[in-house]
């Protein structure tokens, strides 16, 4: 099952990729402890690392929801003959579109795109090849941006990352099409309402214009959480970030917070990149927090077809 109910919004899970990161777990996750790899191997295994010696999985998905006659996909990949040198999503050629269709899903039936920030692996079906240039995928969509987010990537503005120049092109062929077409809407503040079920709220830190989706319908809650988690490890040591993360402070407060707000609403946790089940439940435990359990989408682990 790769579609559920939340409310009166039906979430269906949309893959592209699925695969090694390229990076230790560890490598990955810097701030994490050794400990918590081996002791929670069982589980992590093979979903989230594989291997000898172990590398962590990364999965490159799109969260299609559809709330009040609207279809929205929550961020949108790697994208098909990028240019990510050094990334294992260099120049992909996956059938998403494809898979896209197969949920019921044609690009010009998708009403809002939400980056929920502009890494490279969150942009890259923004936009597609038609013959030399960059056009948008969704021809009618209004594409979600944090304004922070479109600044900070902004080329002309100079701003340094923690990445030097590994999400340089994402912004030019990515992002810069769809501005220049009129469909981005560059959002500003903490929070902005989709609509009475959806509510994306800052939560910067792993860039400076990182947004969470929040999902409230019914007794229903959930939150797509981009990239405040990249691996579960990170709910039992909600302290440690990624490789990736721009400001360490403002993403360990995000992420608290966050995890905090899933707890005590009994929220459906959805990051962007995990494989297996996809999302999960969390409770408060000790000061930090632990799994509650799985989301029933279809679990997919090494070797299935994507």
């Amino acid at each position: 099952m790769d579609t559920i109910e939340l409310g009166n919004v039906t979430v269906s899970r949309v893959r592209e990729y699925y695969g090694p990161l390229g990076l230790a777990p560890r490598a990955f996750v810097p701030e994490s402890s050794e400990s918590v790899w081996a002791e929670e191997s069982a589980w992590l295994r093979p979903e989230f690392v594989n291997g000898e010696p172990p590398v962590a999985n990364a999965a490159l998905q799109t969260w299609v929801l559809r709330s009040e006659g609207r279809t929205i996909l929550v961020d949108t990949g790697g994208g098909n003959h990028k240019a990510r040198p050094g990334m294992p999503w260099d120049r992909l050629e996956t059938d998403f579109l494809g898979n896209l269709a197969r949920a019921g899903v044609r690009p010009e039936d998708v009403d809002l795109v939400v980056n929920t920030h502009l890494h490279a692996d969150h942009v890259g079906w923004n936009t597609r090849l038609d013959g030399e240039d960059w056009v948008p995928t969704f021809p009618n969509a209004t594409y979600l941006i944090h304004r922070d987010d479109f600044d900070f990537w902004n080329p002309a503005n100079g701003h340094a990352s923690v990445l030097g120049d590994g999400n340089a092109q994402a912004f030019a062929d990515s992002v810069a099409p769809v501005h220049e077409a009129g469909r981005t809407l560059l959002w500003e503040g903490a929070d902005h309402r989709i609509d009475a079920n959806l509510t994306l709220n800052l939560a910067a830190g792993h860039t400076p214009g990182s947004s969470v989706l929040t999902l409230a319908s019914g007794t229903d809650r959930a939150v797509f959480v981009g990239d405040l988690l990249h691996s579960p490890v990170q709910i039992l040591e909600p302290d440690a970030n990624s490789c990736f993360c721009e400001d360490a402070v403002q993403a360990r407060a995000a992420r608290r917070r966050v995890l905090g707000w899933a707890a005590d609403h009994n929220g459906l946790v959805v990051p962007a990149h995990f494989g297996g089940h996809g999302a999960a439940e969390v409770v408060r435990e000790d000061g930090g927090f632990a799994l509650k359990g799985w989301a029933p989408f279809t679990s997919y682990t090494p070797g299935d077809e994507v």
